[in-house]
């Protein structure tokens, strides 16, 4: 196995994700942030997000996990909630499609979300094992024109970070469609399968990525 490369950068300008990478968290903070280009602009009636996440954090905390905010507002959230549950919320802090489902561990959880706006079908994966599907903001649609950010919830554009909901962990492997993927596809890309295909909206293998303060960037981590 090789030896994994341990960057710790200030301020990274924009790299490529291209290769195995993983940006580690390694304490609560107000400061540490990434920030995706997304390949495409998150104008959407439908998508799945998925990610690669792992985590130490405990106890009645919440985590925000996922974060995409235009000018005026918390467009595309994804948080663990104080008692443990995962939630989406779309063009809200307060109105979210929650779900119990199982914790986050410090061993990596796949996790994906998936949402159309026909139907509001939402349903979130765990390493591939979809729940039920709950109904949630029929007819919306997510806006362009926004920041993608990992690690910290933006309440306002790309400020007013608050410690206490910050990540703290690996976060890896993040990708977003602009539809709704298939049972198969989402499990081909729980198990990491050569024939997974990157997303059309964000790709963690081709999009930049720019990292904020006390980020670790890990390559080559899984030999």
């Amino acid at each position: 196995m090789k030896m994994a490369t341990l960057v710790l950068l200030l301020l990274l300008p924009l790299v490529s994700a291209t290769g195995r990478k993983v940006f580690l968290f390694p304490e609560e903070s107000n400061s540490a942030y990434v920030r995706i280009a997304p390949k495409n602009p998150l104008n959407l009636q439908a998508f799945t997000l998925c990610m690669r996440i792992a985590t130490e954090l405990k106890g009645r905390r919440e985590i925000i996990l996922f974060a995409y905010r235009t000018q005026d507002h918390d467009e595309l959230n994804v948080w663990r909630e104080k008692d443990g549950r995962l939630s989406l919320y779309l063009k809200s802090s307060k109105d979210g499609a929650r779900f119990d489902l199982l914790p986050l561990y410090e061993f990596p959880t796949h996790l994906c979300v998936t949402w159309e706006s026909i139907t509001g079908a939402t349903s979130f994966w765990v390493n591939g094992h979809r729940s039920m599907v709950k109904i949630y903001r029929r007819g919306h649609r997510v806006d362009p024109n926004g920041a993608v950010i990992l690690g910290q919830d933006p309440d306002s554009f790309l400020g007013r970070f608050d410690k206490r909901q910050s990540f703290k962990g690996e976060i890896s492997d993040v990708h977003m469609w602009d539809s709704v993927l298939s049972t198969r596809q989402i499990w081909e890309l729980n198990k990491n399968s050569s024939g997974a295909q990157g997303g059309n909206v964000i790709d963690w293998n081709s999009d930049q990525f720019q990292t904020f303060n006390n980020v670790v960037v890990l390559t080559n981590i899984d030999g």
